[in-house]
């Protein structure tokens, strides 16, 4: 089979190499399948340049996101059968990602495709509104008529956030760098935009509501984007440190928290069980079915055109969501 190989620490341009190499087999409790579509993301863009916390040792195959038809089990697999379609989290993190023709995936991470999802919808969906569920519903604790703030909402984990903070009844303020990215944002019904490059983002949240400030900052960006965001905190307010998409974690003071009554949250989306995973399943698939999730993959893109569409994405040119069809 084909398959896209990291074979040194730098931009993806540079360090993915194509190679010829025999399927892998699944270990137990693996799955491996043939892919249909696989999703990119900034952790693949980390990945390539070694700064990713879960890279694994060279050379490797990444991709995390996958949609695809089950082609062989391993030992000790019963939830799912080959020839079943499904999507999952891949095992990227033993180097069988999903930039390649057929995957490792362990069967505890796959999941049916959702009705009304195609291939490629799907390979962008699960990591994005699984971390987006987690983030705003369990961690975050959203209840309707709240003030929703998200940074870095015209990628992908903010396209996921922005779309169940309004499904889930909240006033959404999208953060983005750019009118294009704002047109995307107002499309995908946020209420307000602010745009990070016009100067602090603090002041004008606050304007937005009145003065009161806002209930929760949906953060997968991190840096400085997010520290300025933070001091439009209302009180009992929560910033959900969801990623790092800007390099680093933001740093607030302690005593800044404590005397605001504010949160600093972590948010991921690891060490659920299988019931809890399949009940968050069953939540955005009924989301799906009652089209109150729409379609956010904004491109796709050929095998041959991964390393171009990674760099793009490394050189913060891409809107929306890009996945691989192979």
């Amino acid at each position: 089979m084909r398959a896209w190989q990291v074979q040194g620490a730098g931009e993806p341009a540079a360090v993915l190499r194509l190679v010829e190499r025999e399927p892998p087999e699944p270990g137990p409790g693996e799955v491996r399948i043939r892919v249909t579509a696989a999703g990119l993301g900034l952790p693949d863009v980390f990945m390539c340049r070694g700064t990713y916390p879960l890279t694994p040792p060279l050379p490797f195959t990444s991709g995390q996101e996958a949609t695809g038809v089950v082609t062989a089990l391993g030992e000790g697999v019963e939830r799912v059968a080959v020839g079943d379609r499904i999507m999952c989290v891949t095992s990227f993190i033993g180097g069988h990602g999903s930039f390649a023709e057929e995957c490792l995936a362990a069967a505890q991470g796959a999941f049916p495709v959702p009705e009304g999802l195609s291939d490629a919808d799907a390979a962008g969906f699960w990591i994005p509104h699984l971390t987006g569920w987690i983030g705003l519903v369990d961690r975050g604790r959203i209840v309707q008529g709240d003030q929703l703030v998200v940074l870095g909402a015209a990628g992908g984990s903010g396209i996921a956030a922005v779309q169940l903070g309004r499904a889930l009844g909240a006033r959404v303020i999208a953060v983005v760098g750019g009118e294009e990215k704002a047109e995307f944002c107002r499309g995908l019904g946020a209420d307000e935009v602010v745009d990070h490059r016009d100067g602090p983002v603090a002041p004008r949240l606050r304007d937005l509501t009145d003065g009161r400030g806002v209930d929760l900052v949906y953060d997968p960006v991190g840096g400085a984007v997010a520290e300025d965001a933070a001091g439009a905190l209302a009180r009992h307010g929560r910033l959900l440190a969801v990623g790092f998409a800007s390099g680093s974690w933001p740093s607030f003071a302690t005593h800044d928290l404590v005397v605001t009554n504010r949160s600093l949250v972590g948010v991921f989306a690891g060490g659920y069980s299988r019931d809890e995973l399949d009940e968050i399943h069953a939540q955005l698939a009924a989301l799906v079915r009652d089209g109150r999730l729409r379609n956010a993959v904004t491109a796709q893109v050929s095998f041959a055109d991964l390393p171009t569409a990674l760099q793009r994405m490394a050189d913060r040119g891409v809107i929306g969501k890009l996945v691989m069809v192979p």
